[in-house]
């Protein structure tokens, strides 16, 4: 007798686990032509910006399964436009970001904290010249109706130190003289709802 109410017990206490689990965070697919990763930096004592003209990403969020939530993104630095060629051919050399041995920045995220209202943290790892480093980066969501159809903003901007990554330590970028090694990335990124699977016809 005591062994099925213990059994009993048992079942009754995972069926509530199961009920009690998180719904899936829905997946969103990124709009490229829509979207736009940027950056900034000193130069020379000037104000200077450009943009990754290549990168991907992948999302699945919602303010309610934020524990099944993830992001990622994948920026090709040999991609950057700053709107000077020899700044760009700089910024890829050896000295630098050494775009030919590591030709990605990568950062994935499967934690998240709710900052306030439409406002978070991701919190992950992110990668630059092969180096990888906790990192935190807030962010905005908002969700819209466009034509129809749901889409999805993500918006925000964080700061790296380059020689925490392993960039600008060698040659005449060593001492930060031309190029702080200080960057704020900036991002405003553009998602539509992806289509649920069709259900397999019997």
């Amino acid at each position: 007798m005591l062994s099925r109410l213990a059994f009993a017990l048992c079942a009754v206490t995972l069926a509530a686990a199961a009920g009690s689990a998180p719904e899936p965070a829905p997946s969103y697919t990124l709009d490229p032509a829509r979207s736009a990763f940027k950056f900034s930096f000193m130069q020379a004592g000037a104000a200077t910006q450009g943009r990754f003209r290549k990168f991907s990403s992948t999302l699945r969020f919602a303010d309610a399964s934020l524990a099944t939530s993830r992001v990622g993104f994948t920026l090709d630095v040999g991609s950057v436009d700053t709107g000077d060629e020899s700044r760009d051919d700089g910024i890829k050399s050896p000295e630098l970001f050494d775009v030919v041995k590591f030709p990605q920045a990568r950062f994935v995220a499967n934690k998240f904290a709710r900052v306030s209202a439409g406002r978070y943290e991701a919190i992950g790892k992110l990668t630059i010249h092969n180096v990888t480093r906790d990192q935190r980066i807030p962010f905005s969501f908002r969700t819209a109706t466009e034509g129809g159809s749901p889409v999805s903003y993500v918006t925000g901007r964080f700061p790296i130190k380059l020689p925490d990554f392993g960039v600008g330590t060698s040659g005449e970028w060593k001492e930060a003289e031309q190029v702080t090694n200080a960057v704020t990335i900036l991002f405003n990124l553009r998602y539509v709802a992806t289509p649920a699977a069709a259900t397999p016809s019997k």
